[in-house]
């Protein structure tokens, strides 16, 4: 079932929004070389305990999981795409580190995730300027995907637009796991693939939210596994992978992005 929210709750998902932001700006600042990925993990708690917000993630528990997720935050490296448990590794410069996460405040979810490379940018070709431009990508994806986001358009607008910034780059996508409704729980309906056709799917009405998240896979190839902890999601070929979100509303004036400070 499709929940349109009104103008009152788009606010107070805007509220969420906030938090998550304020989340993903406190990690990127911590994830620095030698910081473990569990203290990341600590500190998205700290801001979730400090706006009186709650985690989502946290004993969140699909169908596909064989437990329930153990932390607040999820911290995918290098070829892990989605889903990376934060735990006692310890991240080094070169490292391509993707956060997601999530906030629920006064009953209402907001959910967005970064990717960016760990240490000081390269001063030549390198891996890391490989990473740069699939993240620069990944990122020009999500912003072709929100501009798709507009009354009268239909999610197949949003996955055709997602899908082709990914492929012009030469870059994996899966759309097994995407973009979802958003409100009162975390993962509602709609699903939106990262690749799809124009014109196809349920169309865009004012009110209606949901997060928008492009992943691709560097390798070029759309094969994932799923590691032995039940979560991790990792890139068949062994090659890097990246991925952004951003909660948004459909409003009659546009697009809004809740999850922007």
């Amino acid at each position: 079932m499709v929940e349109i929210k009104t103008a009152s709750e788009i606010q107070a998902m805007r509220a969420s929004g906030q938090v998550v932001a304020q989340i993903l700006a406190a990690v990127r600042d911590q994830a620095q070389a030698g910081t473990r990925l569990a203290d990341l993990d600590d500190a998205a708690r700290a801001v979730l305990a400090a706006a009186g917000a709650t985690s989502p993630f946290l004993g969140y528990q699909p169908a596909f999981a064989p437990v329930a997720y153990p932390a607040a935050i999820c911290t995918s490296v290098n070829d892990a795409a989605l889903h990376g448990i934060p735990d006692r590794y310890r991240l080094v410069d070169g490292d391509l580190l993707s956060v997601d996460c999530g906030a629920v405040l006064n009953g209402w979810a907001a959910d967005a995730a970064i990717s960016f490379t760990v240490g000081p940018p390269p001063a030549s070709p390198s891996p890391a300027t490989a990473d740069a431009r699939l993240i620069e990508t990944t990122e020009a994806a999500l912003r072709a995907g929100i501009a798709a986001a507009v009354p009268g358009a239909r999610i197949g607008d949003i996955s055709a637009a997602i899908g082709a910034v990914g492929r012009a780059g030469g870059y994996g996508i899966c759309t097994d796991f995407g973009g979802h409704g958003v409100g009162r729980a975390m993962h509602e309906e709609p699903h939106i693939p990262n690749e799809g056709r124009a014109g196809r799917g349920r169309k865009l009405t004012p009110g209606l939210v949901i997060a928008i998240e492009p992943w691709f896979l560097a390798g070029g190839r759309d094969s994932y596994y799923i590691d032995d902890d039940g979560w991790t999601i990792r890139s068949g070929d062994g090659s890097r992978a990246a991925h952004v979100e951003h909660t948004v509303a459909i409003t009659a004036d546009g697009p809004q992005v809740l999850t922007v400070p």
